[in-house]
């Protein structure tokens, strides 16, 4: 069901102040940056080997990600696996019981994504994404 670790997603205050951090003292650089009104996120991503780093900065204080900063801080966000077939993979993961976020996949910056509830996963939130054409 998993292809690869696509992307390790960190939550933080400034974009711009981080994406400093991560070009200037880690040498990455910025593949994408975009805004995503419908998540309440602008995103960065920042490639490494075969993954990417995604950066994540509230648009506004009523998004998730907002909630998430502002009761545990800048860090660790979730971790994106990728799979083959979405739809099949959140099937399978309900029927053994793990809590979703998103029921169904809904659209993402790199194609259809859902959320697995922290809770069904030892305290991380994992998203799983479905490339375009990966069927």
């Amino acid at each position: 069901m998993i292809k690869k670790i696509d992307h390790v997603a960190i939550v933080v205050e400034d974009i711009e102040r981080a994406l400093g951090v991560f070009r200037e003292a880690l040498g990455l650089q910025v593949s994408q940056t975009q805004s995503l009104p419908e998540q309440g996120v602008t995103i960065a991503f920042l490639p490494v080997g075969e993954s990417e780093i995604e950066l994540l900065e509230p648009l506004g204080p009523d998004s998730g990600v907002a909630r998430f900063l502002a009761t545990r801080g800048e860090g660790l966000h979730h971790i994106c696996l990728e799979v083959e077939d979405i739809d099949a993979a959140l099937a399978e993961l309900k029927g053994k019981g793990l809590r979703l976020i998103n029921e169904t996949a809904v659209a993402g910056a790199h194609g259809r994504v859902a959320f697995i509830h922290p809770k069904s996963t030892h305290g991380v939130m994992v998203e799983l994404l479905e490339r375009p054409g990966s069927r």
